[in-house]
């Protein structure tokens, strides 16, 4: 085997090193090496577990993790799934397969684990041709077989019209009283979305629209909560044409908007189609697809909020999802199409020195999924776990895959 000279000079160096510098920086850089993991918890194979998975996962009790596809299961219409992992092995089981019909179709958001523990979320189709709120129960005797399907109860049936239309990638939230909120990012009279509040009543729920967005901007997130009971978004136009935050703060019967930011293009980054996240400070964090794809921070100061970007991406797509933040202060989150393959990435993003370092945790290859859509979480032992909407080897188009993350 013949060697360059850039190699021979390798070589030479190393001679002059002392055996144990160079076992020392060997171990270091095993460290190094294996300082994240990836596994692939599971392939979708297009049938009754699903399909194209756009949403991420939502933690519920004793290691069992919640999902939806987008396509796929018994009718191809998507699927919600529950994953069940115990450190040493996983298993997905099919909860239930949306039929197109009245039940909704086509899940693109995360489900939301409610006080009752049943299963809460969205379809962007079915019902009217609009999309529907769902809950999923287990059911009331004990399942005898493999596949045993959740009973599905349909909330809300949107008409299209003032009410709003297809919900999209907007995750459910639960107020304290157990009221539900979301997002629509339409509707048929102004093309353009609704924040709705859903009210358990009589045993069914009532619908509220408690803002219709009148200047073509689009709320592609769900809603988050401050301690005061304000509502946070974004929306992917407006303002400049950029996208906006926005904050709704209840003043009597009704709710008034207020405009946070709108953002201006360029290096801070456009279009948010990911939805916010607060900090043990009160900060808002926050993710734009466009423009290389960011990452900012919000800070409440005087009445006002003063916004500085934290990281750029210059990639083609950027994140599609809202930031994930763990206790250190540490801000996570996927990238649809950047990373060596351009399948991709996890990323973390650490404070250091005034500043953001940003790492790259995983650039997906396609084997081992591609294209994130969805956002990730964190367990309580820093483990990540997430989703890649492509990619994987359950099916020979890459039907997508559920990973984790170890460090």
């Amino acid at each position: 085997m013949t060697h360059s000279g850039r190699d021979q000079a390798g070589s030479g160096f190393w001679k002059t090193v002392p055996a144990t510098a160079i076992a020392l920086l060997m171990t270091l850089l095993a460290g190094q090496a294996q300082a994240q993991t990836l596994a692939v918890l599971h392939n979708f194979t297009g049938g009754r577990d699903g399909s194209t998975p756009y949403a991420g996962v939502t933690m519920g009790e004793g290691g069992n993790f919640y999902g939806t596809t987008f396509a796929g299961g018994a009718y191809g219409y998507g699927a919600v799934y529950r994953l069940k992992h115990n450190g040493s092995g996983s298993a997905l089981t099919p909860l239930y397969s949306f039929s197109g019909g009245s039940d909704g179709g086509y899940a693109s958001a995360r489900v939301t684990i409610g006080p009752d523990g049943s299963v809460y979320g969205t379809t962007s189709y079915g019902g009217k041709g609009y999309g529907v709120v769902f809950n999923l129960r287990p059911p009331a005797q004990p399942c005898k077989s493999i596949l045993c399907p959740w009973t599905e109860t349909v909330l809300h049936t949107f008409m299209g019209q003032s009410d709003g239309a297809y919900p999209g990638y907007g995750d459910l939230v639960f107020d304290k009283a157990g009221n539900l909120y979301g997002i629509t990012t339409g509707d048929t009279g102004i093309d353009a979305g609704t924040v709705f509040e859903l009210t358990p009543t009589n045993g069914g729920w009532t619908q509220t629209v408690l803002h219709s967005f009148t200047n073509g901007e689009e709320p592609y997130a769900g809603v988050i909560f401050d301690n005061a009971g304000n509502l946070y978004g974004t929306t992917v136009s407006g303002g400049n044409g950029n996208g906006t935050v926005y904050q709704l703060t209840p003043s009597g019967s009704s709710w008034v908007e207020h405009l946070i930011y709108a953002f201006q293009g360029g290096s801070e980054g456009a279009a948010p189609f990911g939805g916010l996240a607060f900090d043990a400070s009160g900060n808002l964090y926050g993710t734009t697809t466009g423009s290389g794809g960011t990452v900012y921070e919000l800070q409440p100061s005087g009445g006002s909020w003063t916004f500085t970007l934290l990281y750029n991406f210059n990639a083609y797509l950027g994140p599609y999802s809202k930031p994930t933040l763990d206790a250190a202060g540490n801000v996570y989150g996927t990238v649809f199409g950047n990373g060596a393959s351009d399948g991709g990435q996890v990323f973390e993003l650490t404070p250091s020195g005034g500043g953001w370092t940003e790492t790259d945790l995983v650039d997906f290859d396609g084997n081992d999924g591609f294209t994130p859509v969805g956002s990730v979480v964190v367990d309580a032992n820093g483990n990540l776990f997430g989703t890649t909407s492509r990619g994987g080897t359950g099916c020979s188009d890459g039907c997508g895959v559920v990973w984790e993350i170890t460090p």
